[in-house]
């Protein structure tokens, strides 16, 4: 009989266990991103901004690649979505240089989505911007991959760098679809600063 009883608790576990697999993997989903065979951690959040790195780069103030996804209300519907894409548009055409624009028409089964491939400049740095404007769940999404050299004179550096993976970075990131949710990205920890 106990042998017997302790099998039933042991098949209780294993069932809550399983039971609690979709939420542990929803949960983990907007902590650790995958992107290109890439893994990303969650290393901030705030207001809407989450930004996400690769193991190794846990230095937000010098760091390589990053994935930064932010989650903007306001935007419901594909007229919102359209004047979004092209506000970011101009901050970038007033920050760098802007090397691509594509927009995705809506099809029945998938709202418009829209991309704009970039690179700004900043003291020290040059930094390629690959954003893509979507919605989801009926919130807008900006999905920006940037990758960043760092140096005074890395332009040659840069655009070797854009030759190489530009239209692949552009590719890869118009095909994600194991993007977090806005719910998901909502329930990160927040940044006190």
């Amino acid at each position: 009989m106990k042998r017997l009883a302790s099998k039933v608790r042991y098949l209780r576990a294993l069932a809550f266990a399983f039971a609690l697999m979709p939420t542990l993997a929803q949960a983990v989903s907007a902590n650790d991103l995958n992107l290109d065979g890439v893994n990303y951690l969650h290393r901030w959040s705030k207001n809407g901004q989450n930004e996400f790195t690769p193991p190794a780069e846990s230095d937000l103030s010098r760091w390589n690649d990053m994935i930064t996804i932010n989650v903007i209300d306001k935007v419901s519907d594909g007229d919102k979505l359209a004047e979004l894409a092209n506000r970011i548009l101009s901050t970038y055409q007033a920050a760098g240089k802007v090397l691509r624009t594509n927009s995705v028409p809506r099809t029945q089964i998938r709202p418009a989505e829209h991309f704009i491939g970039a690179v700004l400049g900043s003291q020290g740095f040059l930094e390629a911007v690959f954003a893509r404007v979507v919605l989801m769940d009926g919130t807008g999404l900006i999905i920006v991959h940037s990758h960043r050299i760092y140096g005074q004179k890395v332009g040659p550096e840069m655009a070797d760098w854009l030759r190489k993976n530009g239209p692949r970075s552009e590719q890869v990131l118009m095909d994600w679809n194991d993007i977090p949710s806005p719910v998901e990205l909502r329930k990160l920890p927040q940044s006190a600063q």
